[in-house]
This record gives structure tokens, sequence and C-alpha cells, in this order.
């Protein structure tokens, strides 16, 4: 079956810098479309950043472009989360998804599949 897993989630005071990853098994990973999204506290689900099967093609949200770099390694089977330069606006759980093959979407209902989302909090 479809599993993702998010880790690299935790505490950062602000201007600090973490690395989220997510592991994904039970699926060709290297065919998909995958996203991570964010959902902080009252708020809802928010796209964060998408890449294509090949990694030459990525979106960000305006609210992290420029800080944050979204990247995979097909070998691996796991999709990356660079965030740099982080404030308390970013504090939320960050999910990763699996997507639709051959396009991308910030539309959360276009994914499918879902990890159980990882915390990052930081501090002001």
């Amino acid at each position: 079956q479809v599993q993702l897993l998010e880790s690299g989630g935790g505490l950062v005071q602000a201007g600090g810098s973490l690395r989220l990853s997510c592991a994904a098994s039970g699926f060709t990973f290297s065919s998909y479309y995958m996203g991570w999204f964010r959902q902080a506290p009252g708020k809802e689900r928010e796209f964060v950043a998408g890449i294509n099967w090949s990694g030459s093609r990525t979106d960000y949200a305006d609210s992290v472009k420029g800080r944050f770099t979204i990247s995979r390694d097909n070998a691996k089977n796991t999709v990356y989360l660079q965030m740099n330069s982080l404030t308390s606006e970013d504090t939320a759980v960050y999910s990763c998804a699996r997507g639709v093959p051959a396009w991308g979407s910030r539309n959360k209902f276009d994914y499918g599949y879902w990890g159980q989302g990882t915390q990052v909090t930081v501090s002001s």
C-alpha cells in the first residue's frame, strides 16, 4: 500500500533552517508529482511546494519562494523540503502528498495520498 513518512521537523529559532524528508513506498515514486503542504492551527491546509517526476520543474507558494527548496531523489524514493530563513509564520504541521502522474497542482484535492505530517515550530 502507499505510504508516505515525513521526518525532520522540530523546534528552530527564527532565521534558522530545517530539512524535511518524505520517504515513499508502495508505488512507482518516479512516476508521480509530489507536493508539500502545511497546516497551522486554526487555518486551512495550504500548498507549499511541488515537484514533477524528474525534478526538472518545481512550484512554490509565494510565501516561501526564495526561502524553501523542494527536491527529490528517485533512487531513494524520497522528496525533500529545505527550509531556510524560517519565521514564526512558518510554524505548522508539514505533510507530503502524492499528486497525479503527469501534472502538478496546488489544489489539495488533487492529491490522493498523504503522510501523517511532521511538526515545525519556529520560535521568535
